[in-house]
């Protein structure tokens, strides 16, 4: 099913969207520090909205996402997405998306491995890892073949790209513009990224009833409507005919844990309300 397919690869952008962290490298003595939270999230998946000519009439599922690690240690993301797409008349399939992701707490390391499944069948493996250099940023594949690349100097990595997101709403930014490699698709793709950073939110704004209400932690917490439009490298993702490959808008808090998405597959919108909510200790540096 062509359009299942299509979103079982795009939904492993999602897997690298999430991850959140600063390194003490990139704080500023002036700033305040951003801790990362440690945490085991679960959102549960419905269609939002379906645009012309879209061949979904229904969605369901679940994410996963279990973040853990510290600035020593590196960061550590579980993720699984399993979807059901109705196309109507009785065709369903389902979208299994799992993947492990680590980098270094100095954002110059990146490992990655994936698996994607359409109907229990494989139909996508990633399995590799990147490292910045001076010059460029090297990405050494296993997986779906053996290769070996160089990728633009300038792109990041996931949390590399959230640390800076995360700055800019401090800072009362409201738009970014970078590349991101985050060893998604077949693991060597560059995404040109548009990011766009509402500003922040007051308590008694955009409430839910979600996970996040009763969870007595987030009280007083900063947070920010974020979207995240990706772009096939290279194209002008500013014009107003450009349509991204894919785009993520959720409410960002200022500690790295996230509620209210909304993935946009261009012809569908799908929504991800915060179901459950683990917070973890945070680890220490020795």
């Amino acid at each position: 099913m062509a359009v299942a397919h299509a979103f079982a690869s795009r939904t492993a952008l999602l897997a690298c969207t999430l991850v959140f962290g600063l390194p003490a490298s990139a704080v500023k003595a002036q700033d305040i520090p951003i801790v990362l939270t440690p945490h085991r999230a679960v959102y549960d998946l419905a269609l939002g909205q379906t645009r012309e000519n879209a061949q979904v009439a229904g969605v369901r599922g679940r994410i996963l996402y279990d973040f853990d690690g510290n600035a020593c240690d590196g960061y550590t993301l579980q993720f699984r997405q399993v979807s059901e797409l109705d196309s109507g008349e009785g065709k369903v399939s389902t979208s299994d998306l799992r993947s492990t992701t680590w980098e270094g707490g100095d954002a110059k390391r990146f490992k990655f491995t994936s698996q994607n499944f359409l109907d229990e069948k494989l139909v996508d493996s990633v399995d590799g890892h990147a490292e910045h250099g001076s010059a460029a940023t090297a990405v050494d594949l296993a997986k779906p073949e053996r290769k070996v690349l160089d990728i633009d100097a300038a792109a990041v990595f996931p949390t590399q790209h959230m640390v800076r997101v995360i700055v800019a709403a401090r800072a009362g930014k409201s738009v970014l513009d970078f590349p991101v490699f985050d060893g998604s698709d077949t693991g060597d793709k560059v995404y040109d990224t548009l990011t766009v950073i509402g500003r922040k939110l007051g308590s008694e704004e955009r409430k839910h009833d979600d996970a996040a209400v009763t969870e007595a932690k987030l009280a007083g917490v900063p947070r920010w409507p974020v979207s995240i439009s990706y772009f096939e490298k290279g194209k002008a993702q500013k014009s107003s005919e450009q349509t991204p490959v894919y785009a993520i808008g959720f409410e960002l808090y200022e500690n790295g844990i996230s509620r209210a998405l909304s993935l946009d597959y261009n012809d569908f919108v799908v929504t991800g309300k915060l179901s459950s909510l683990e917070i973890k200790d945070v680890k220490p540096c020795p």
